[in-house]
């Protein structure tokens, strides 16, 4: 490859997911002699190049604290660039290139569906209008409409809808659970807008409450992330409080705000007790063999004293989340009940119940620029910082 390279610069050679050959050589019983055969083969053709052969070598990857040091230092890749998710105007522009062999329909927004999409790269932009233009052609329309463009959305960050009779009394549960989690969304000041609630079942989940930020989010006061915990938590509190017996469909709730309570206590300095300090582990995630049992830097007290902080912030949202849904229960009795006869309810619909419940509204409900509605699902929205790794790629 090099040797081509060479005969033919001005080139570039580009070898993406460089860590599969690029990982950390190390202490492992688990090290793989080919792999560290094939790095070392690599350094020692970039560094037998003439500073007169044109070639530029370029590697990518989603786990750049995993590469070995020897492939970072000057005269290799010492250059890097990070390659973020991209903001709505990158997003709009993706979707401008995907869609322009594409009928759109005059209804059609991009900059609507641009707004929807946080989180979302290139690749499932694209894959947005694939099947959104899969779903036009099924229907036999000429041209790819906004509901078209809804739909595939729904399948792609919901899954696709699953028939599944569910009893009464299962009815029940999960419209109180989904209406619990988006009661206590519209009356918490610092929520991201409830753009709609289903309990059509999708995927693995019986129901979803979908929700998203006004705009892309970079930073994360801590205000925000606890009404984050109480929402989470909304779904079990209304169990508790309308049907007296907790069940299993909090699992994922309960995953969540455990590590999100544990992240602000140990990673972003958000815990009374503990104060202003980081806590974080000795060595990489990443590491030749996968180690990822990596030793704490504190003592067993503090590890202690963190799980009480950690249990502390989660049980004094979870009574937030019961204080809020019992002050309220007529307005999540007007909700459930809503969605047991249509079930699904949308931001406008909602806006209606709390008016004529005289229920008022605490987050902001309105979208910029006339955005109607927004679909990302507390969880699978796009992860907080370094909650679910890097969250964009880097190429060296």
């Amino acid at each position: 490859l090099f040797d081509q390279a060479k005969k033919t610069s001005p080139s570039i050679i580009f070898i993406d997911e460089i860590d599969a050959v690029g990982r950390q050589r190390g202490t492992s019983i688990n090290t793989n002699d080919e792999r560290e055969q094939t790095l070392n083969q690599l350094l020692v053709e970039m560094d037998g190049f003439d500073n007169r052969q044109a070639v530029v070598v370029i590697g990518a990857t989603n786990r750049p604290d995993g590469l070995d040091q020897a492939l970072l230092r000057p005269g290799r890749f010492d250059r890097r660039v990070t390659v973020d998710r991209p903001d709505w105007n990158g997003r709009l522009a993706i979707l401008k290139i995907h869609t322009r062999n594409v009928p759109l329909a005059p209804d059609v927004d991009l900059l609507v569906i641009a707004r929807s999409t946080p989180g979302m790269v290139g690749a499932d932009l694209a894959n947005l209008v694939n099947e959104a233009a899969l779903l036009a052609a099924r229907r036999n329309l000429d041209s790819v409409t906004q509901k078209s463009f809804d739909e595939a959305l729904d399948k792609i960050l919901l899954g696709a809808e699953r028939p599944l009779v569910l009893s009464e009394e299962d009815l029940k549960v999960v419209a109180y659970h989904e209406g619990g989690h988006a009661l206590t969304g519209l009356l918490s000041e610092h929520a991201d807008p409830v753009t709609k609630v289903t309990i059509v079942p999708r995927g693995q989940a019986l129901g979803v409450t979908m929700s998203t930020p006004l705009d892309d989010r970079y930073n994360y006061s801590k205000e925000y992330l606890l009404t984050q915990i109480v929402t989470a938590l909304g779904g079990r509190a209304a169990e508790e409080v309308v049907i007296g017996r907790i069940t299993t469909g909090a699992e994922n709730d309960l995953q969540r705000v455990t590590a999100l309570a544990r992240q602000m206590v140990t990673r972003w300095g958000m815990s009374e007790k503990l104060g202003t300090v980081s806590f974080s582990e000795r060595g990489s995630p990443f590491a030749v063999g996968g180690e990822t049992g990596a030793p704490t830097d504190y003592s067993e007290t503090t590890a202690e004293t963190i799980d009480d902080e950690v249990d502390r912030i989660v049980r004094s949202c979870y009574a937030r989340s019961v204080d809020l849904l019992k002050t309220h229960r007529p307005t999540l009795d007007r909700i459930a009940q809503e969605l047991r006869r249509n079930e699904v309810i949308d931001s406008r619909q909602l806006q209606d119940i709390m008016q004529e419940t005289g229920a008022v509204i605490a987050s902001p409900q309105s979208l910029p620029q006339g955005i109607p509605r927004v679909i990302t699902p507390p969880e699978i929205a796009p992860p907080l910082p370094e909650m679910n790794g890097t969250g964009g790629e880097q190429i060296a």
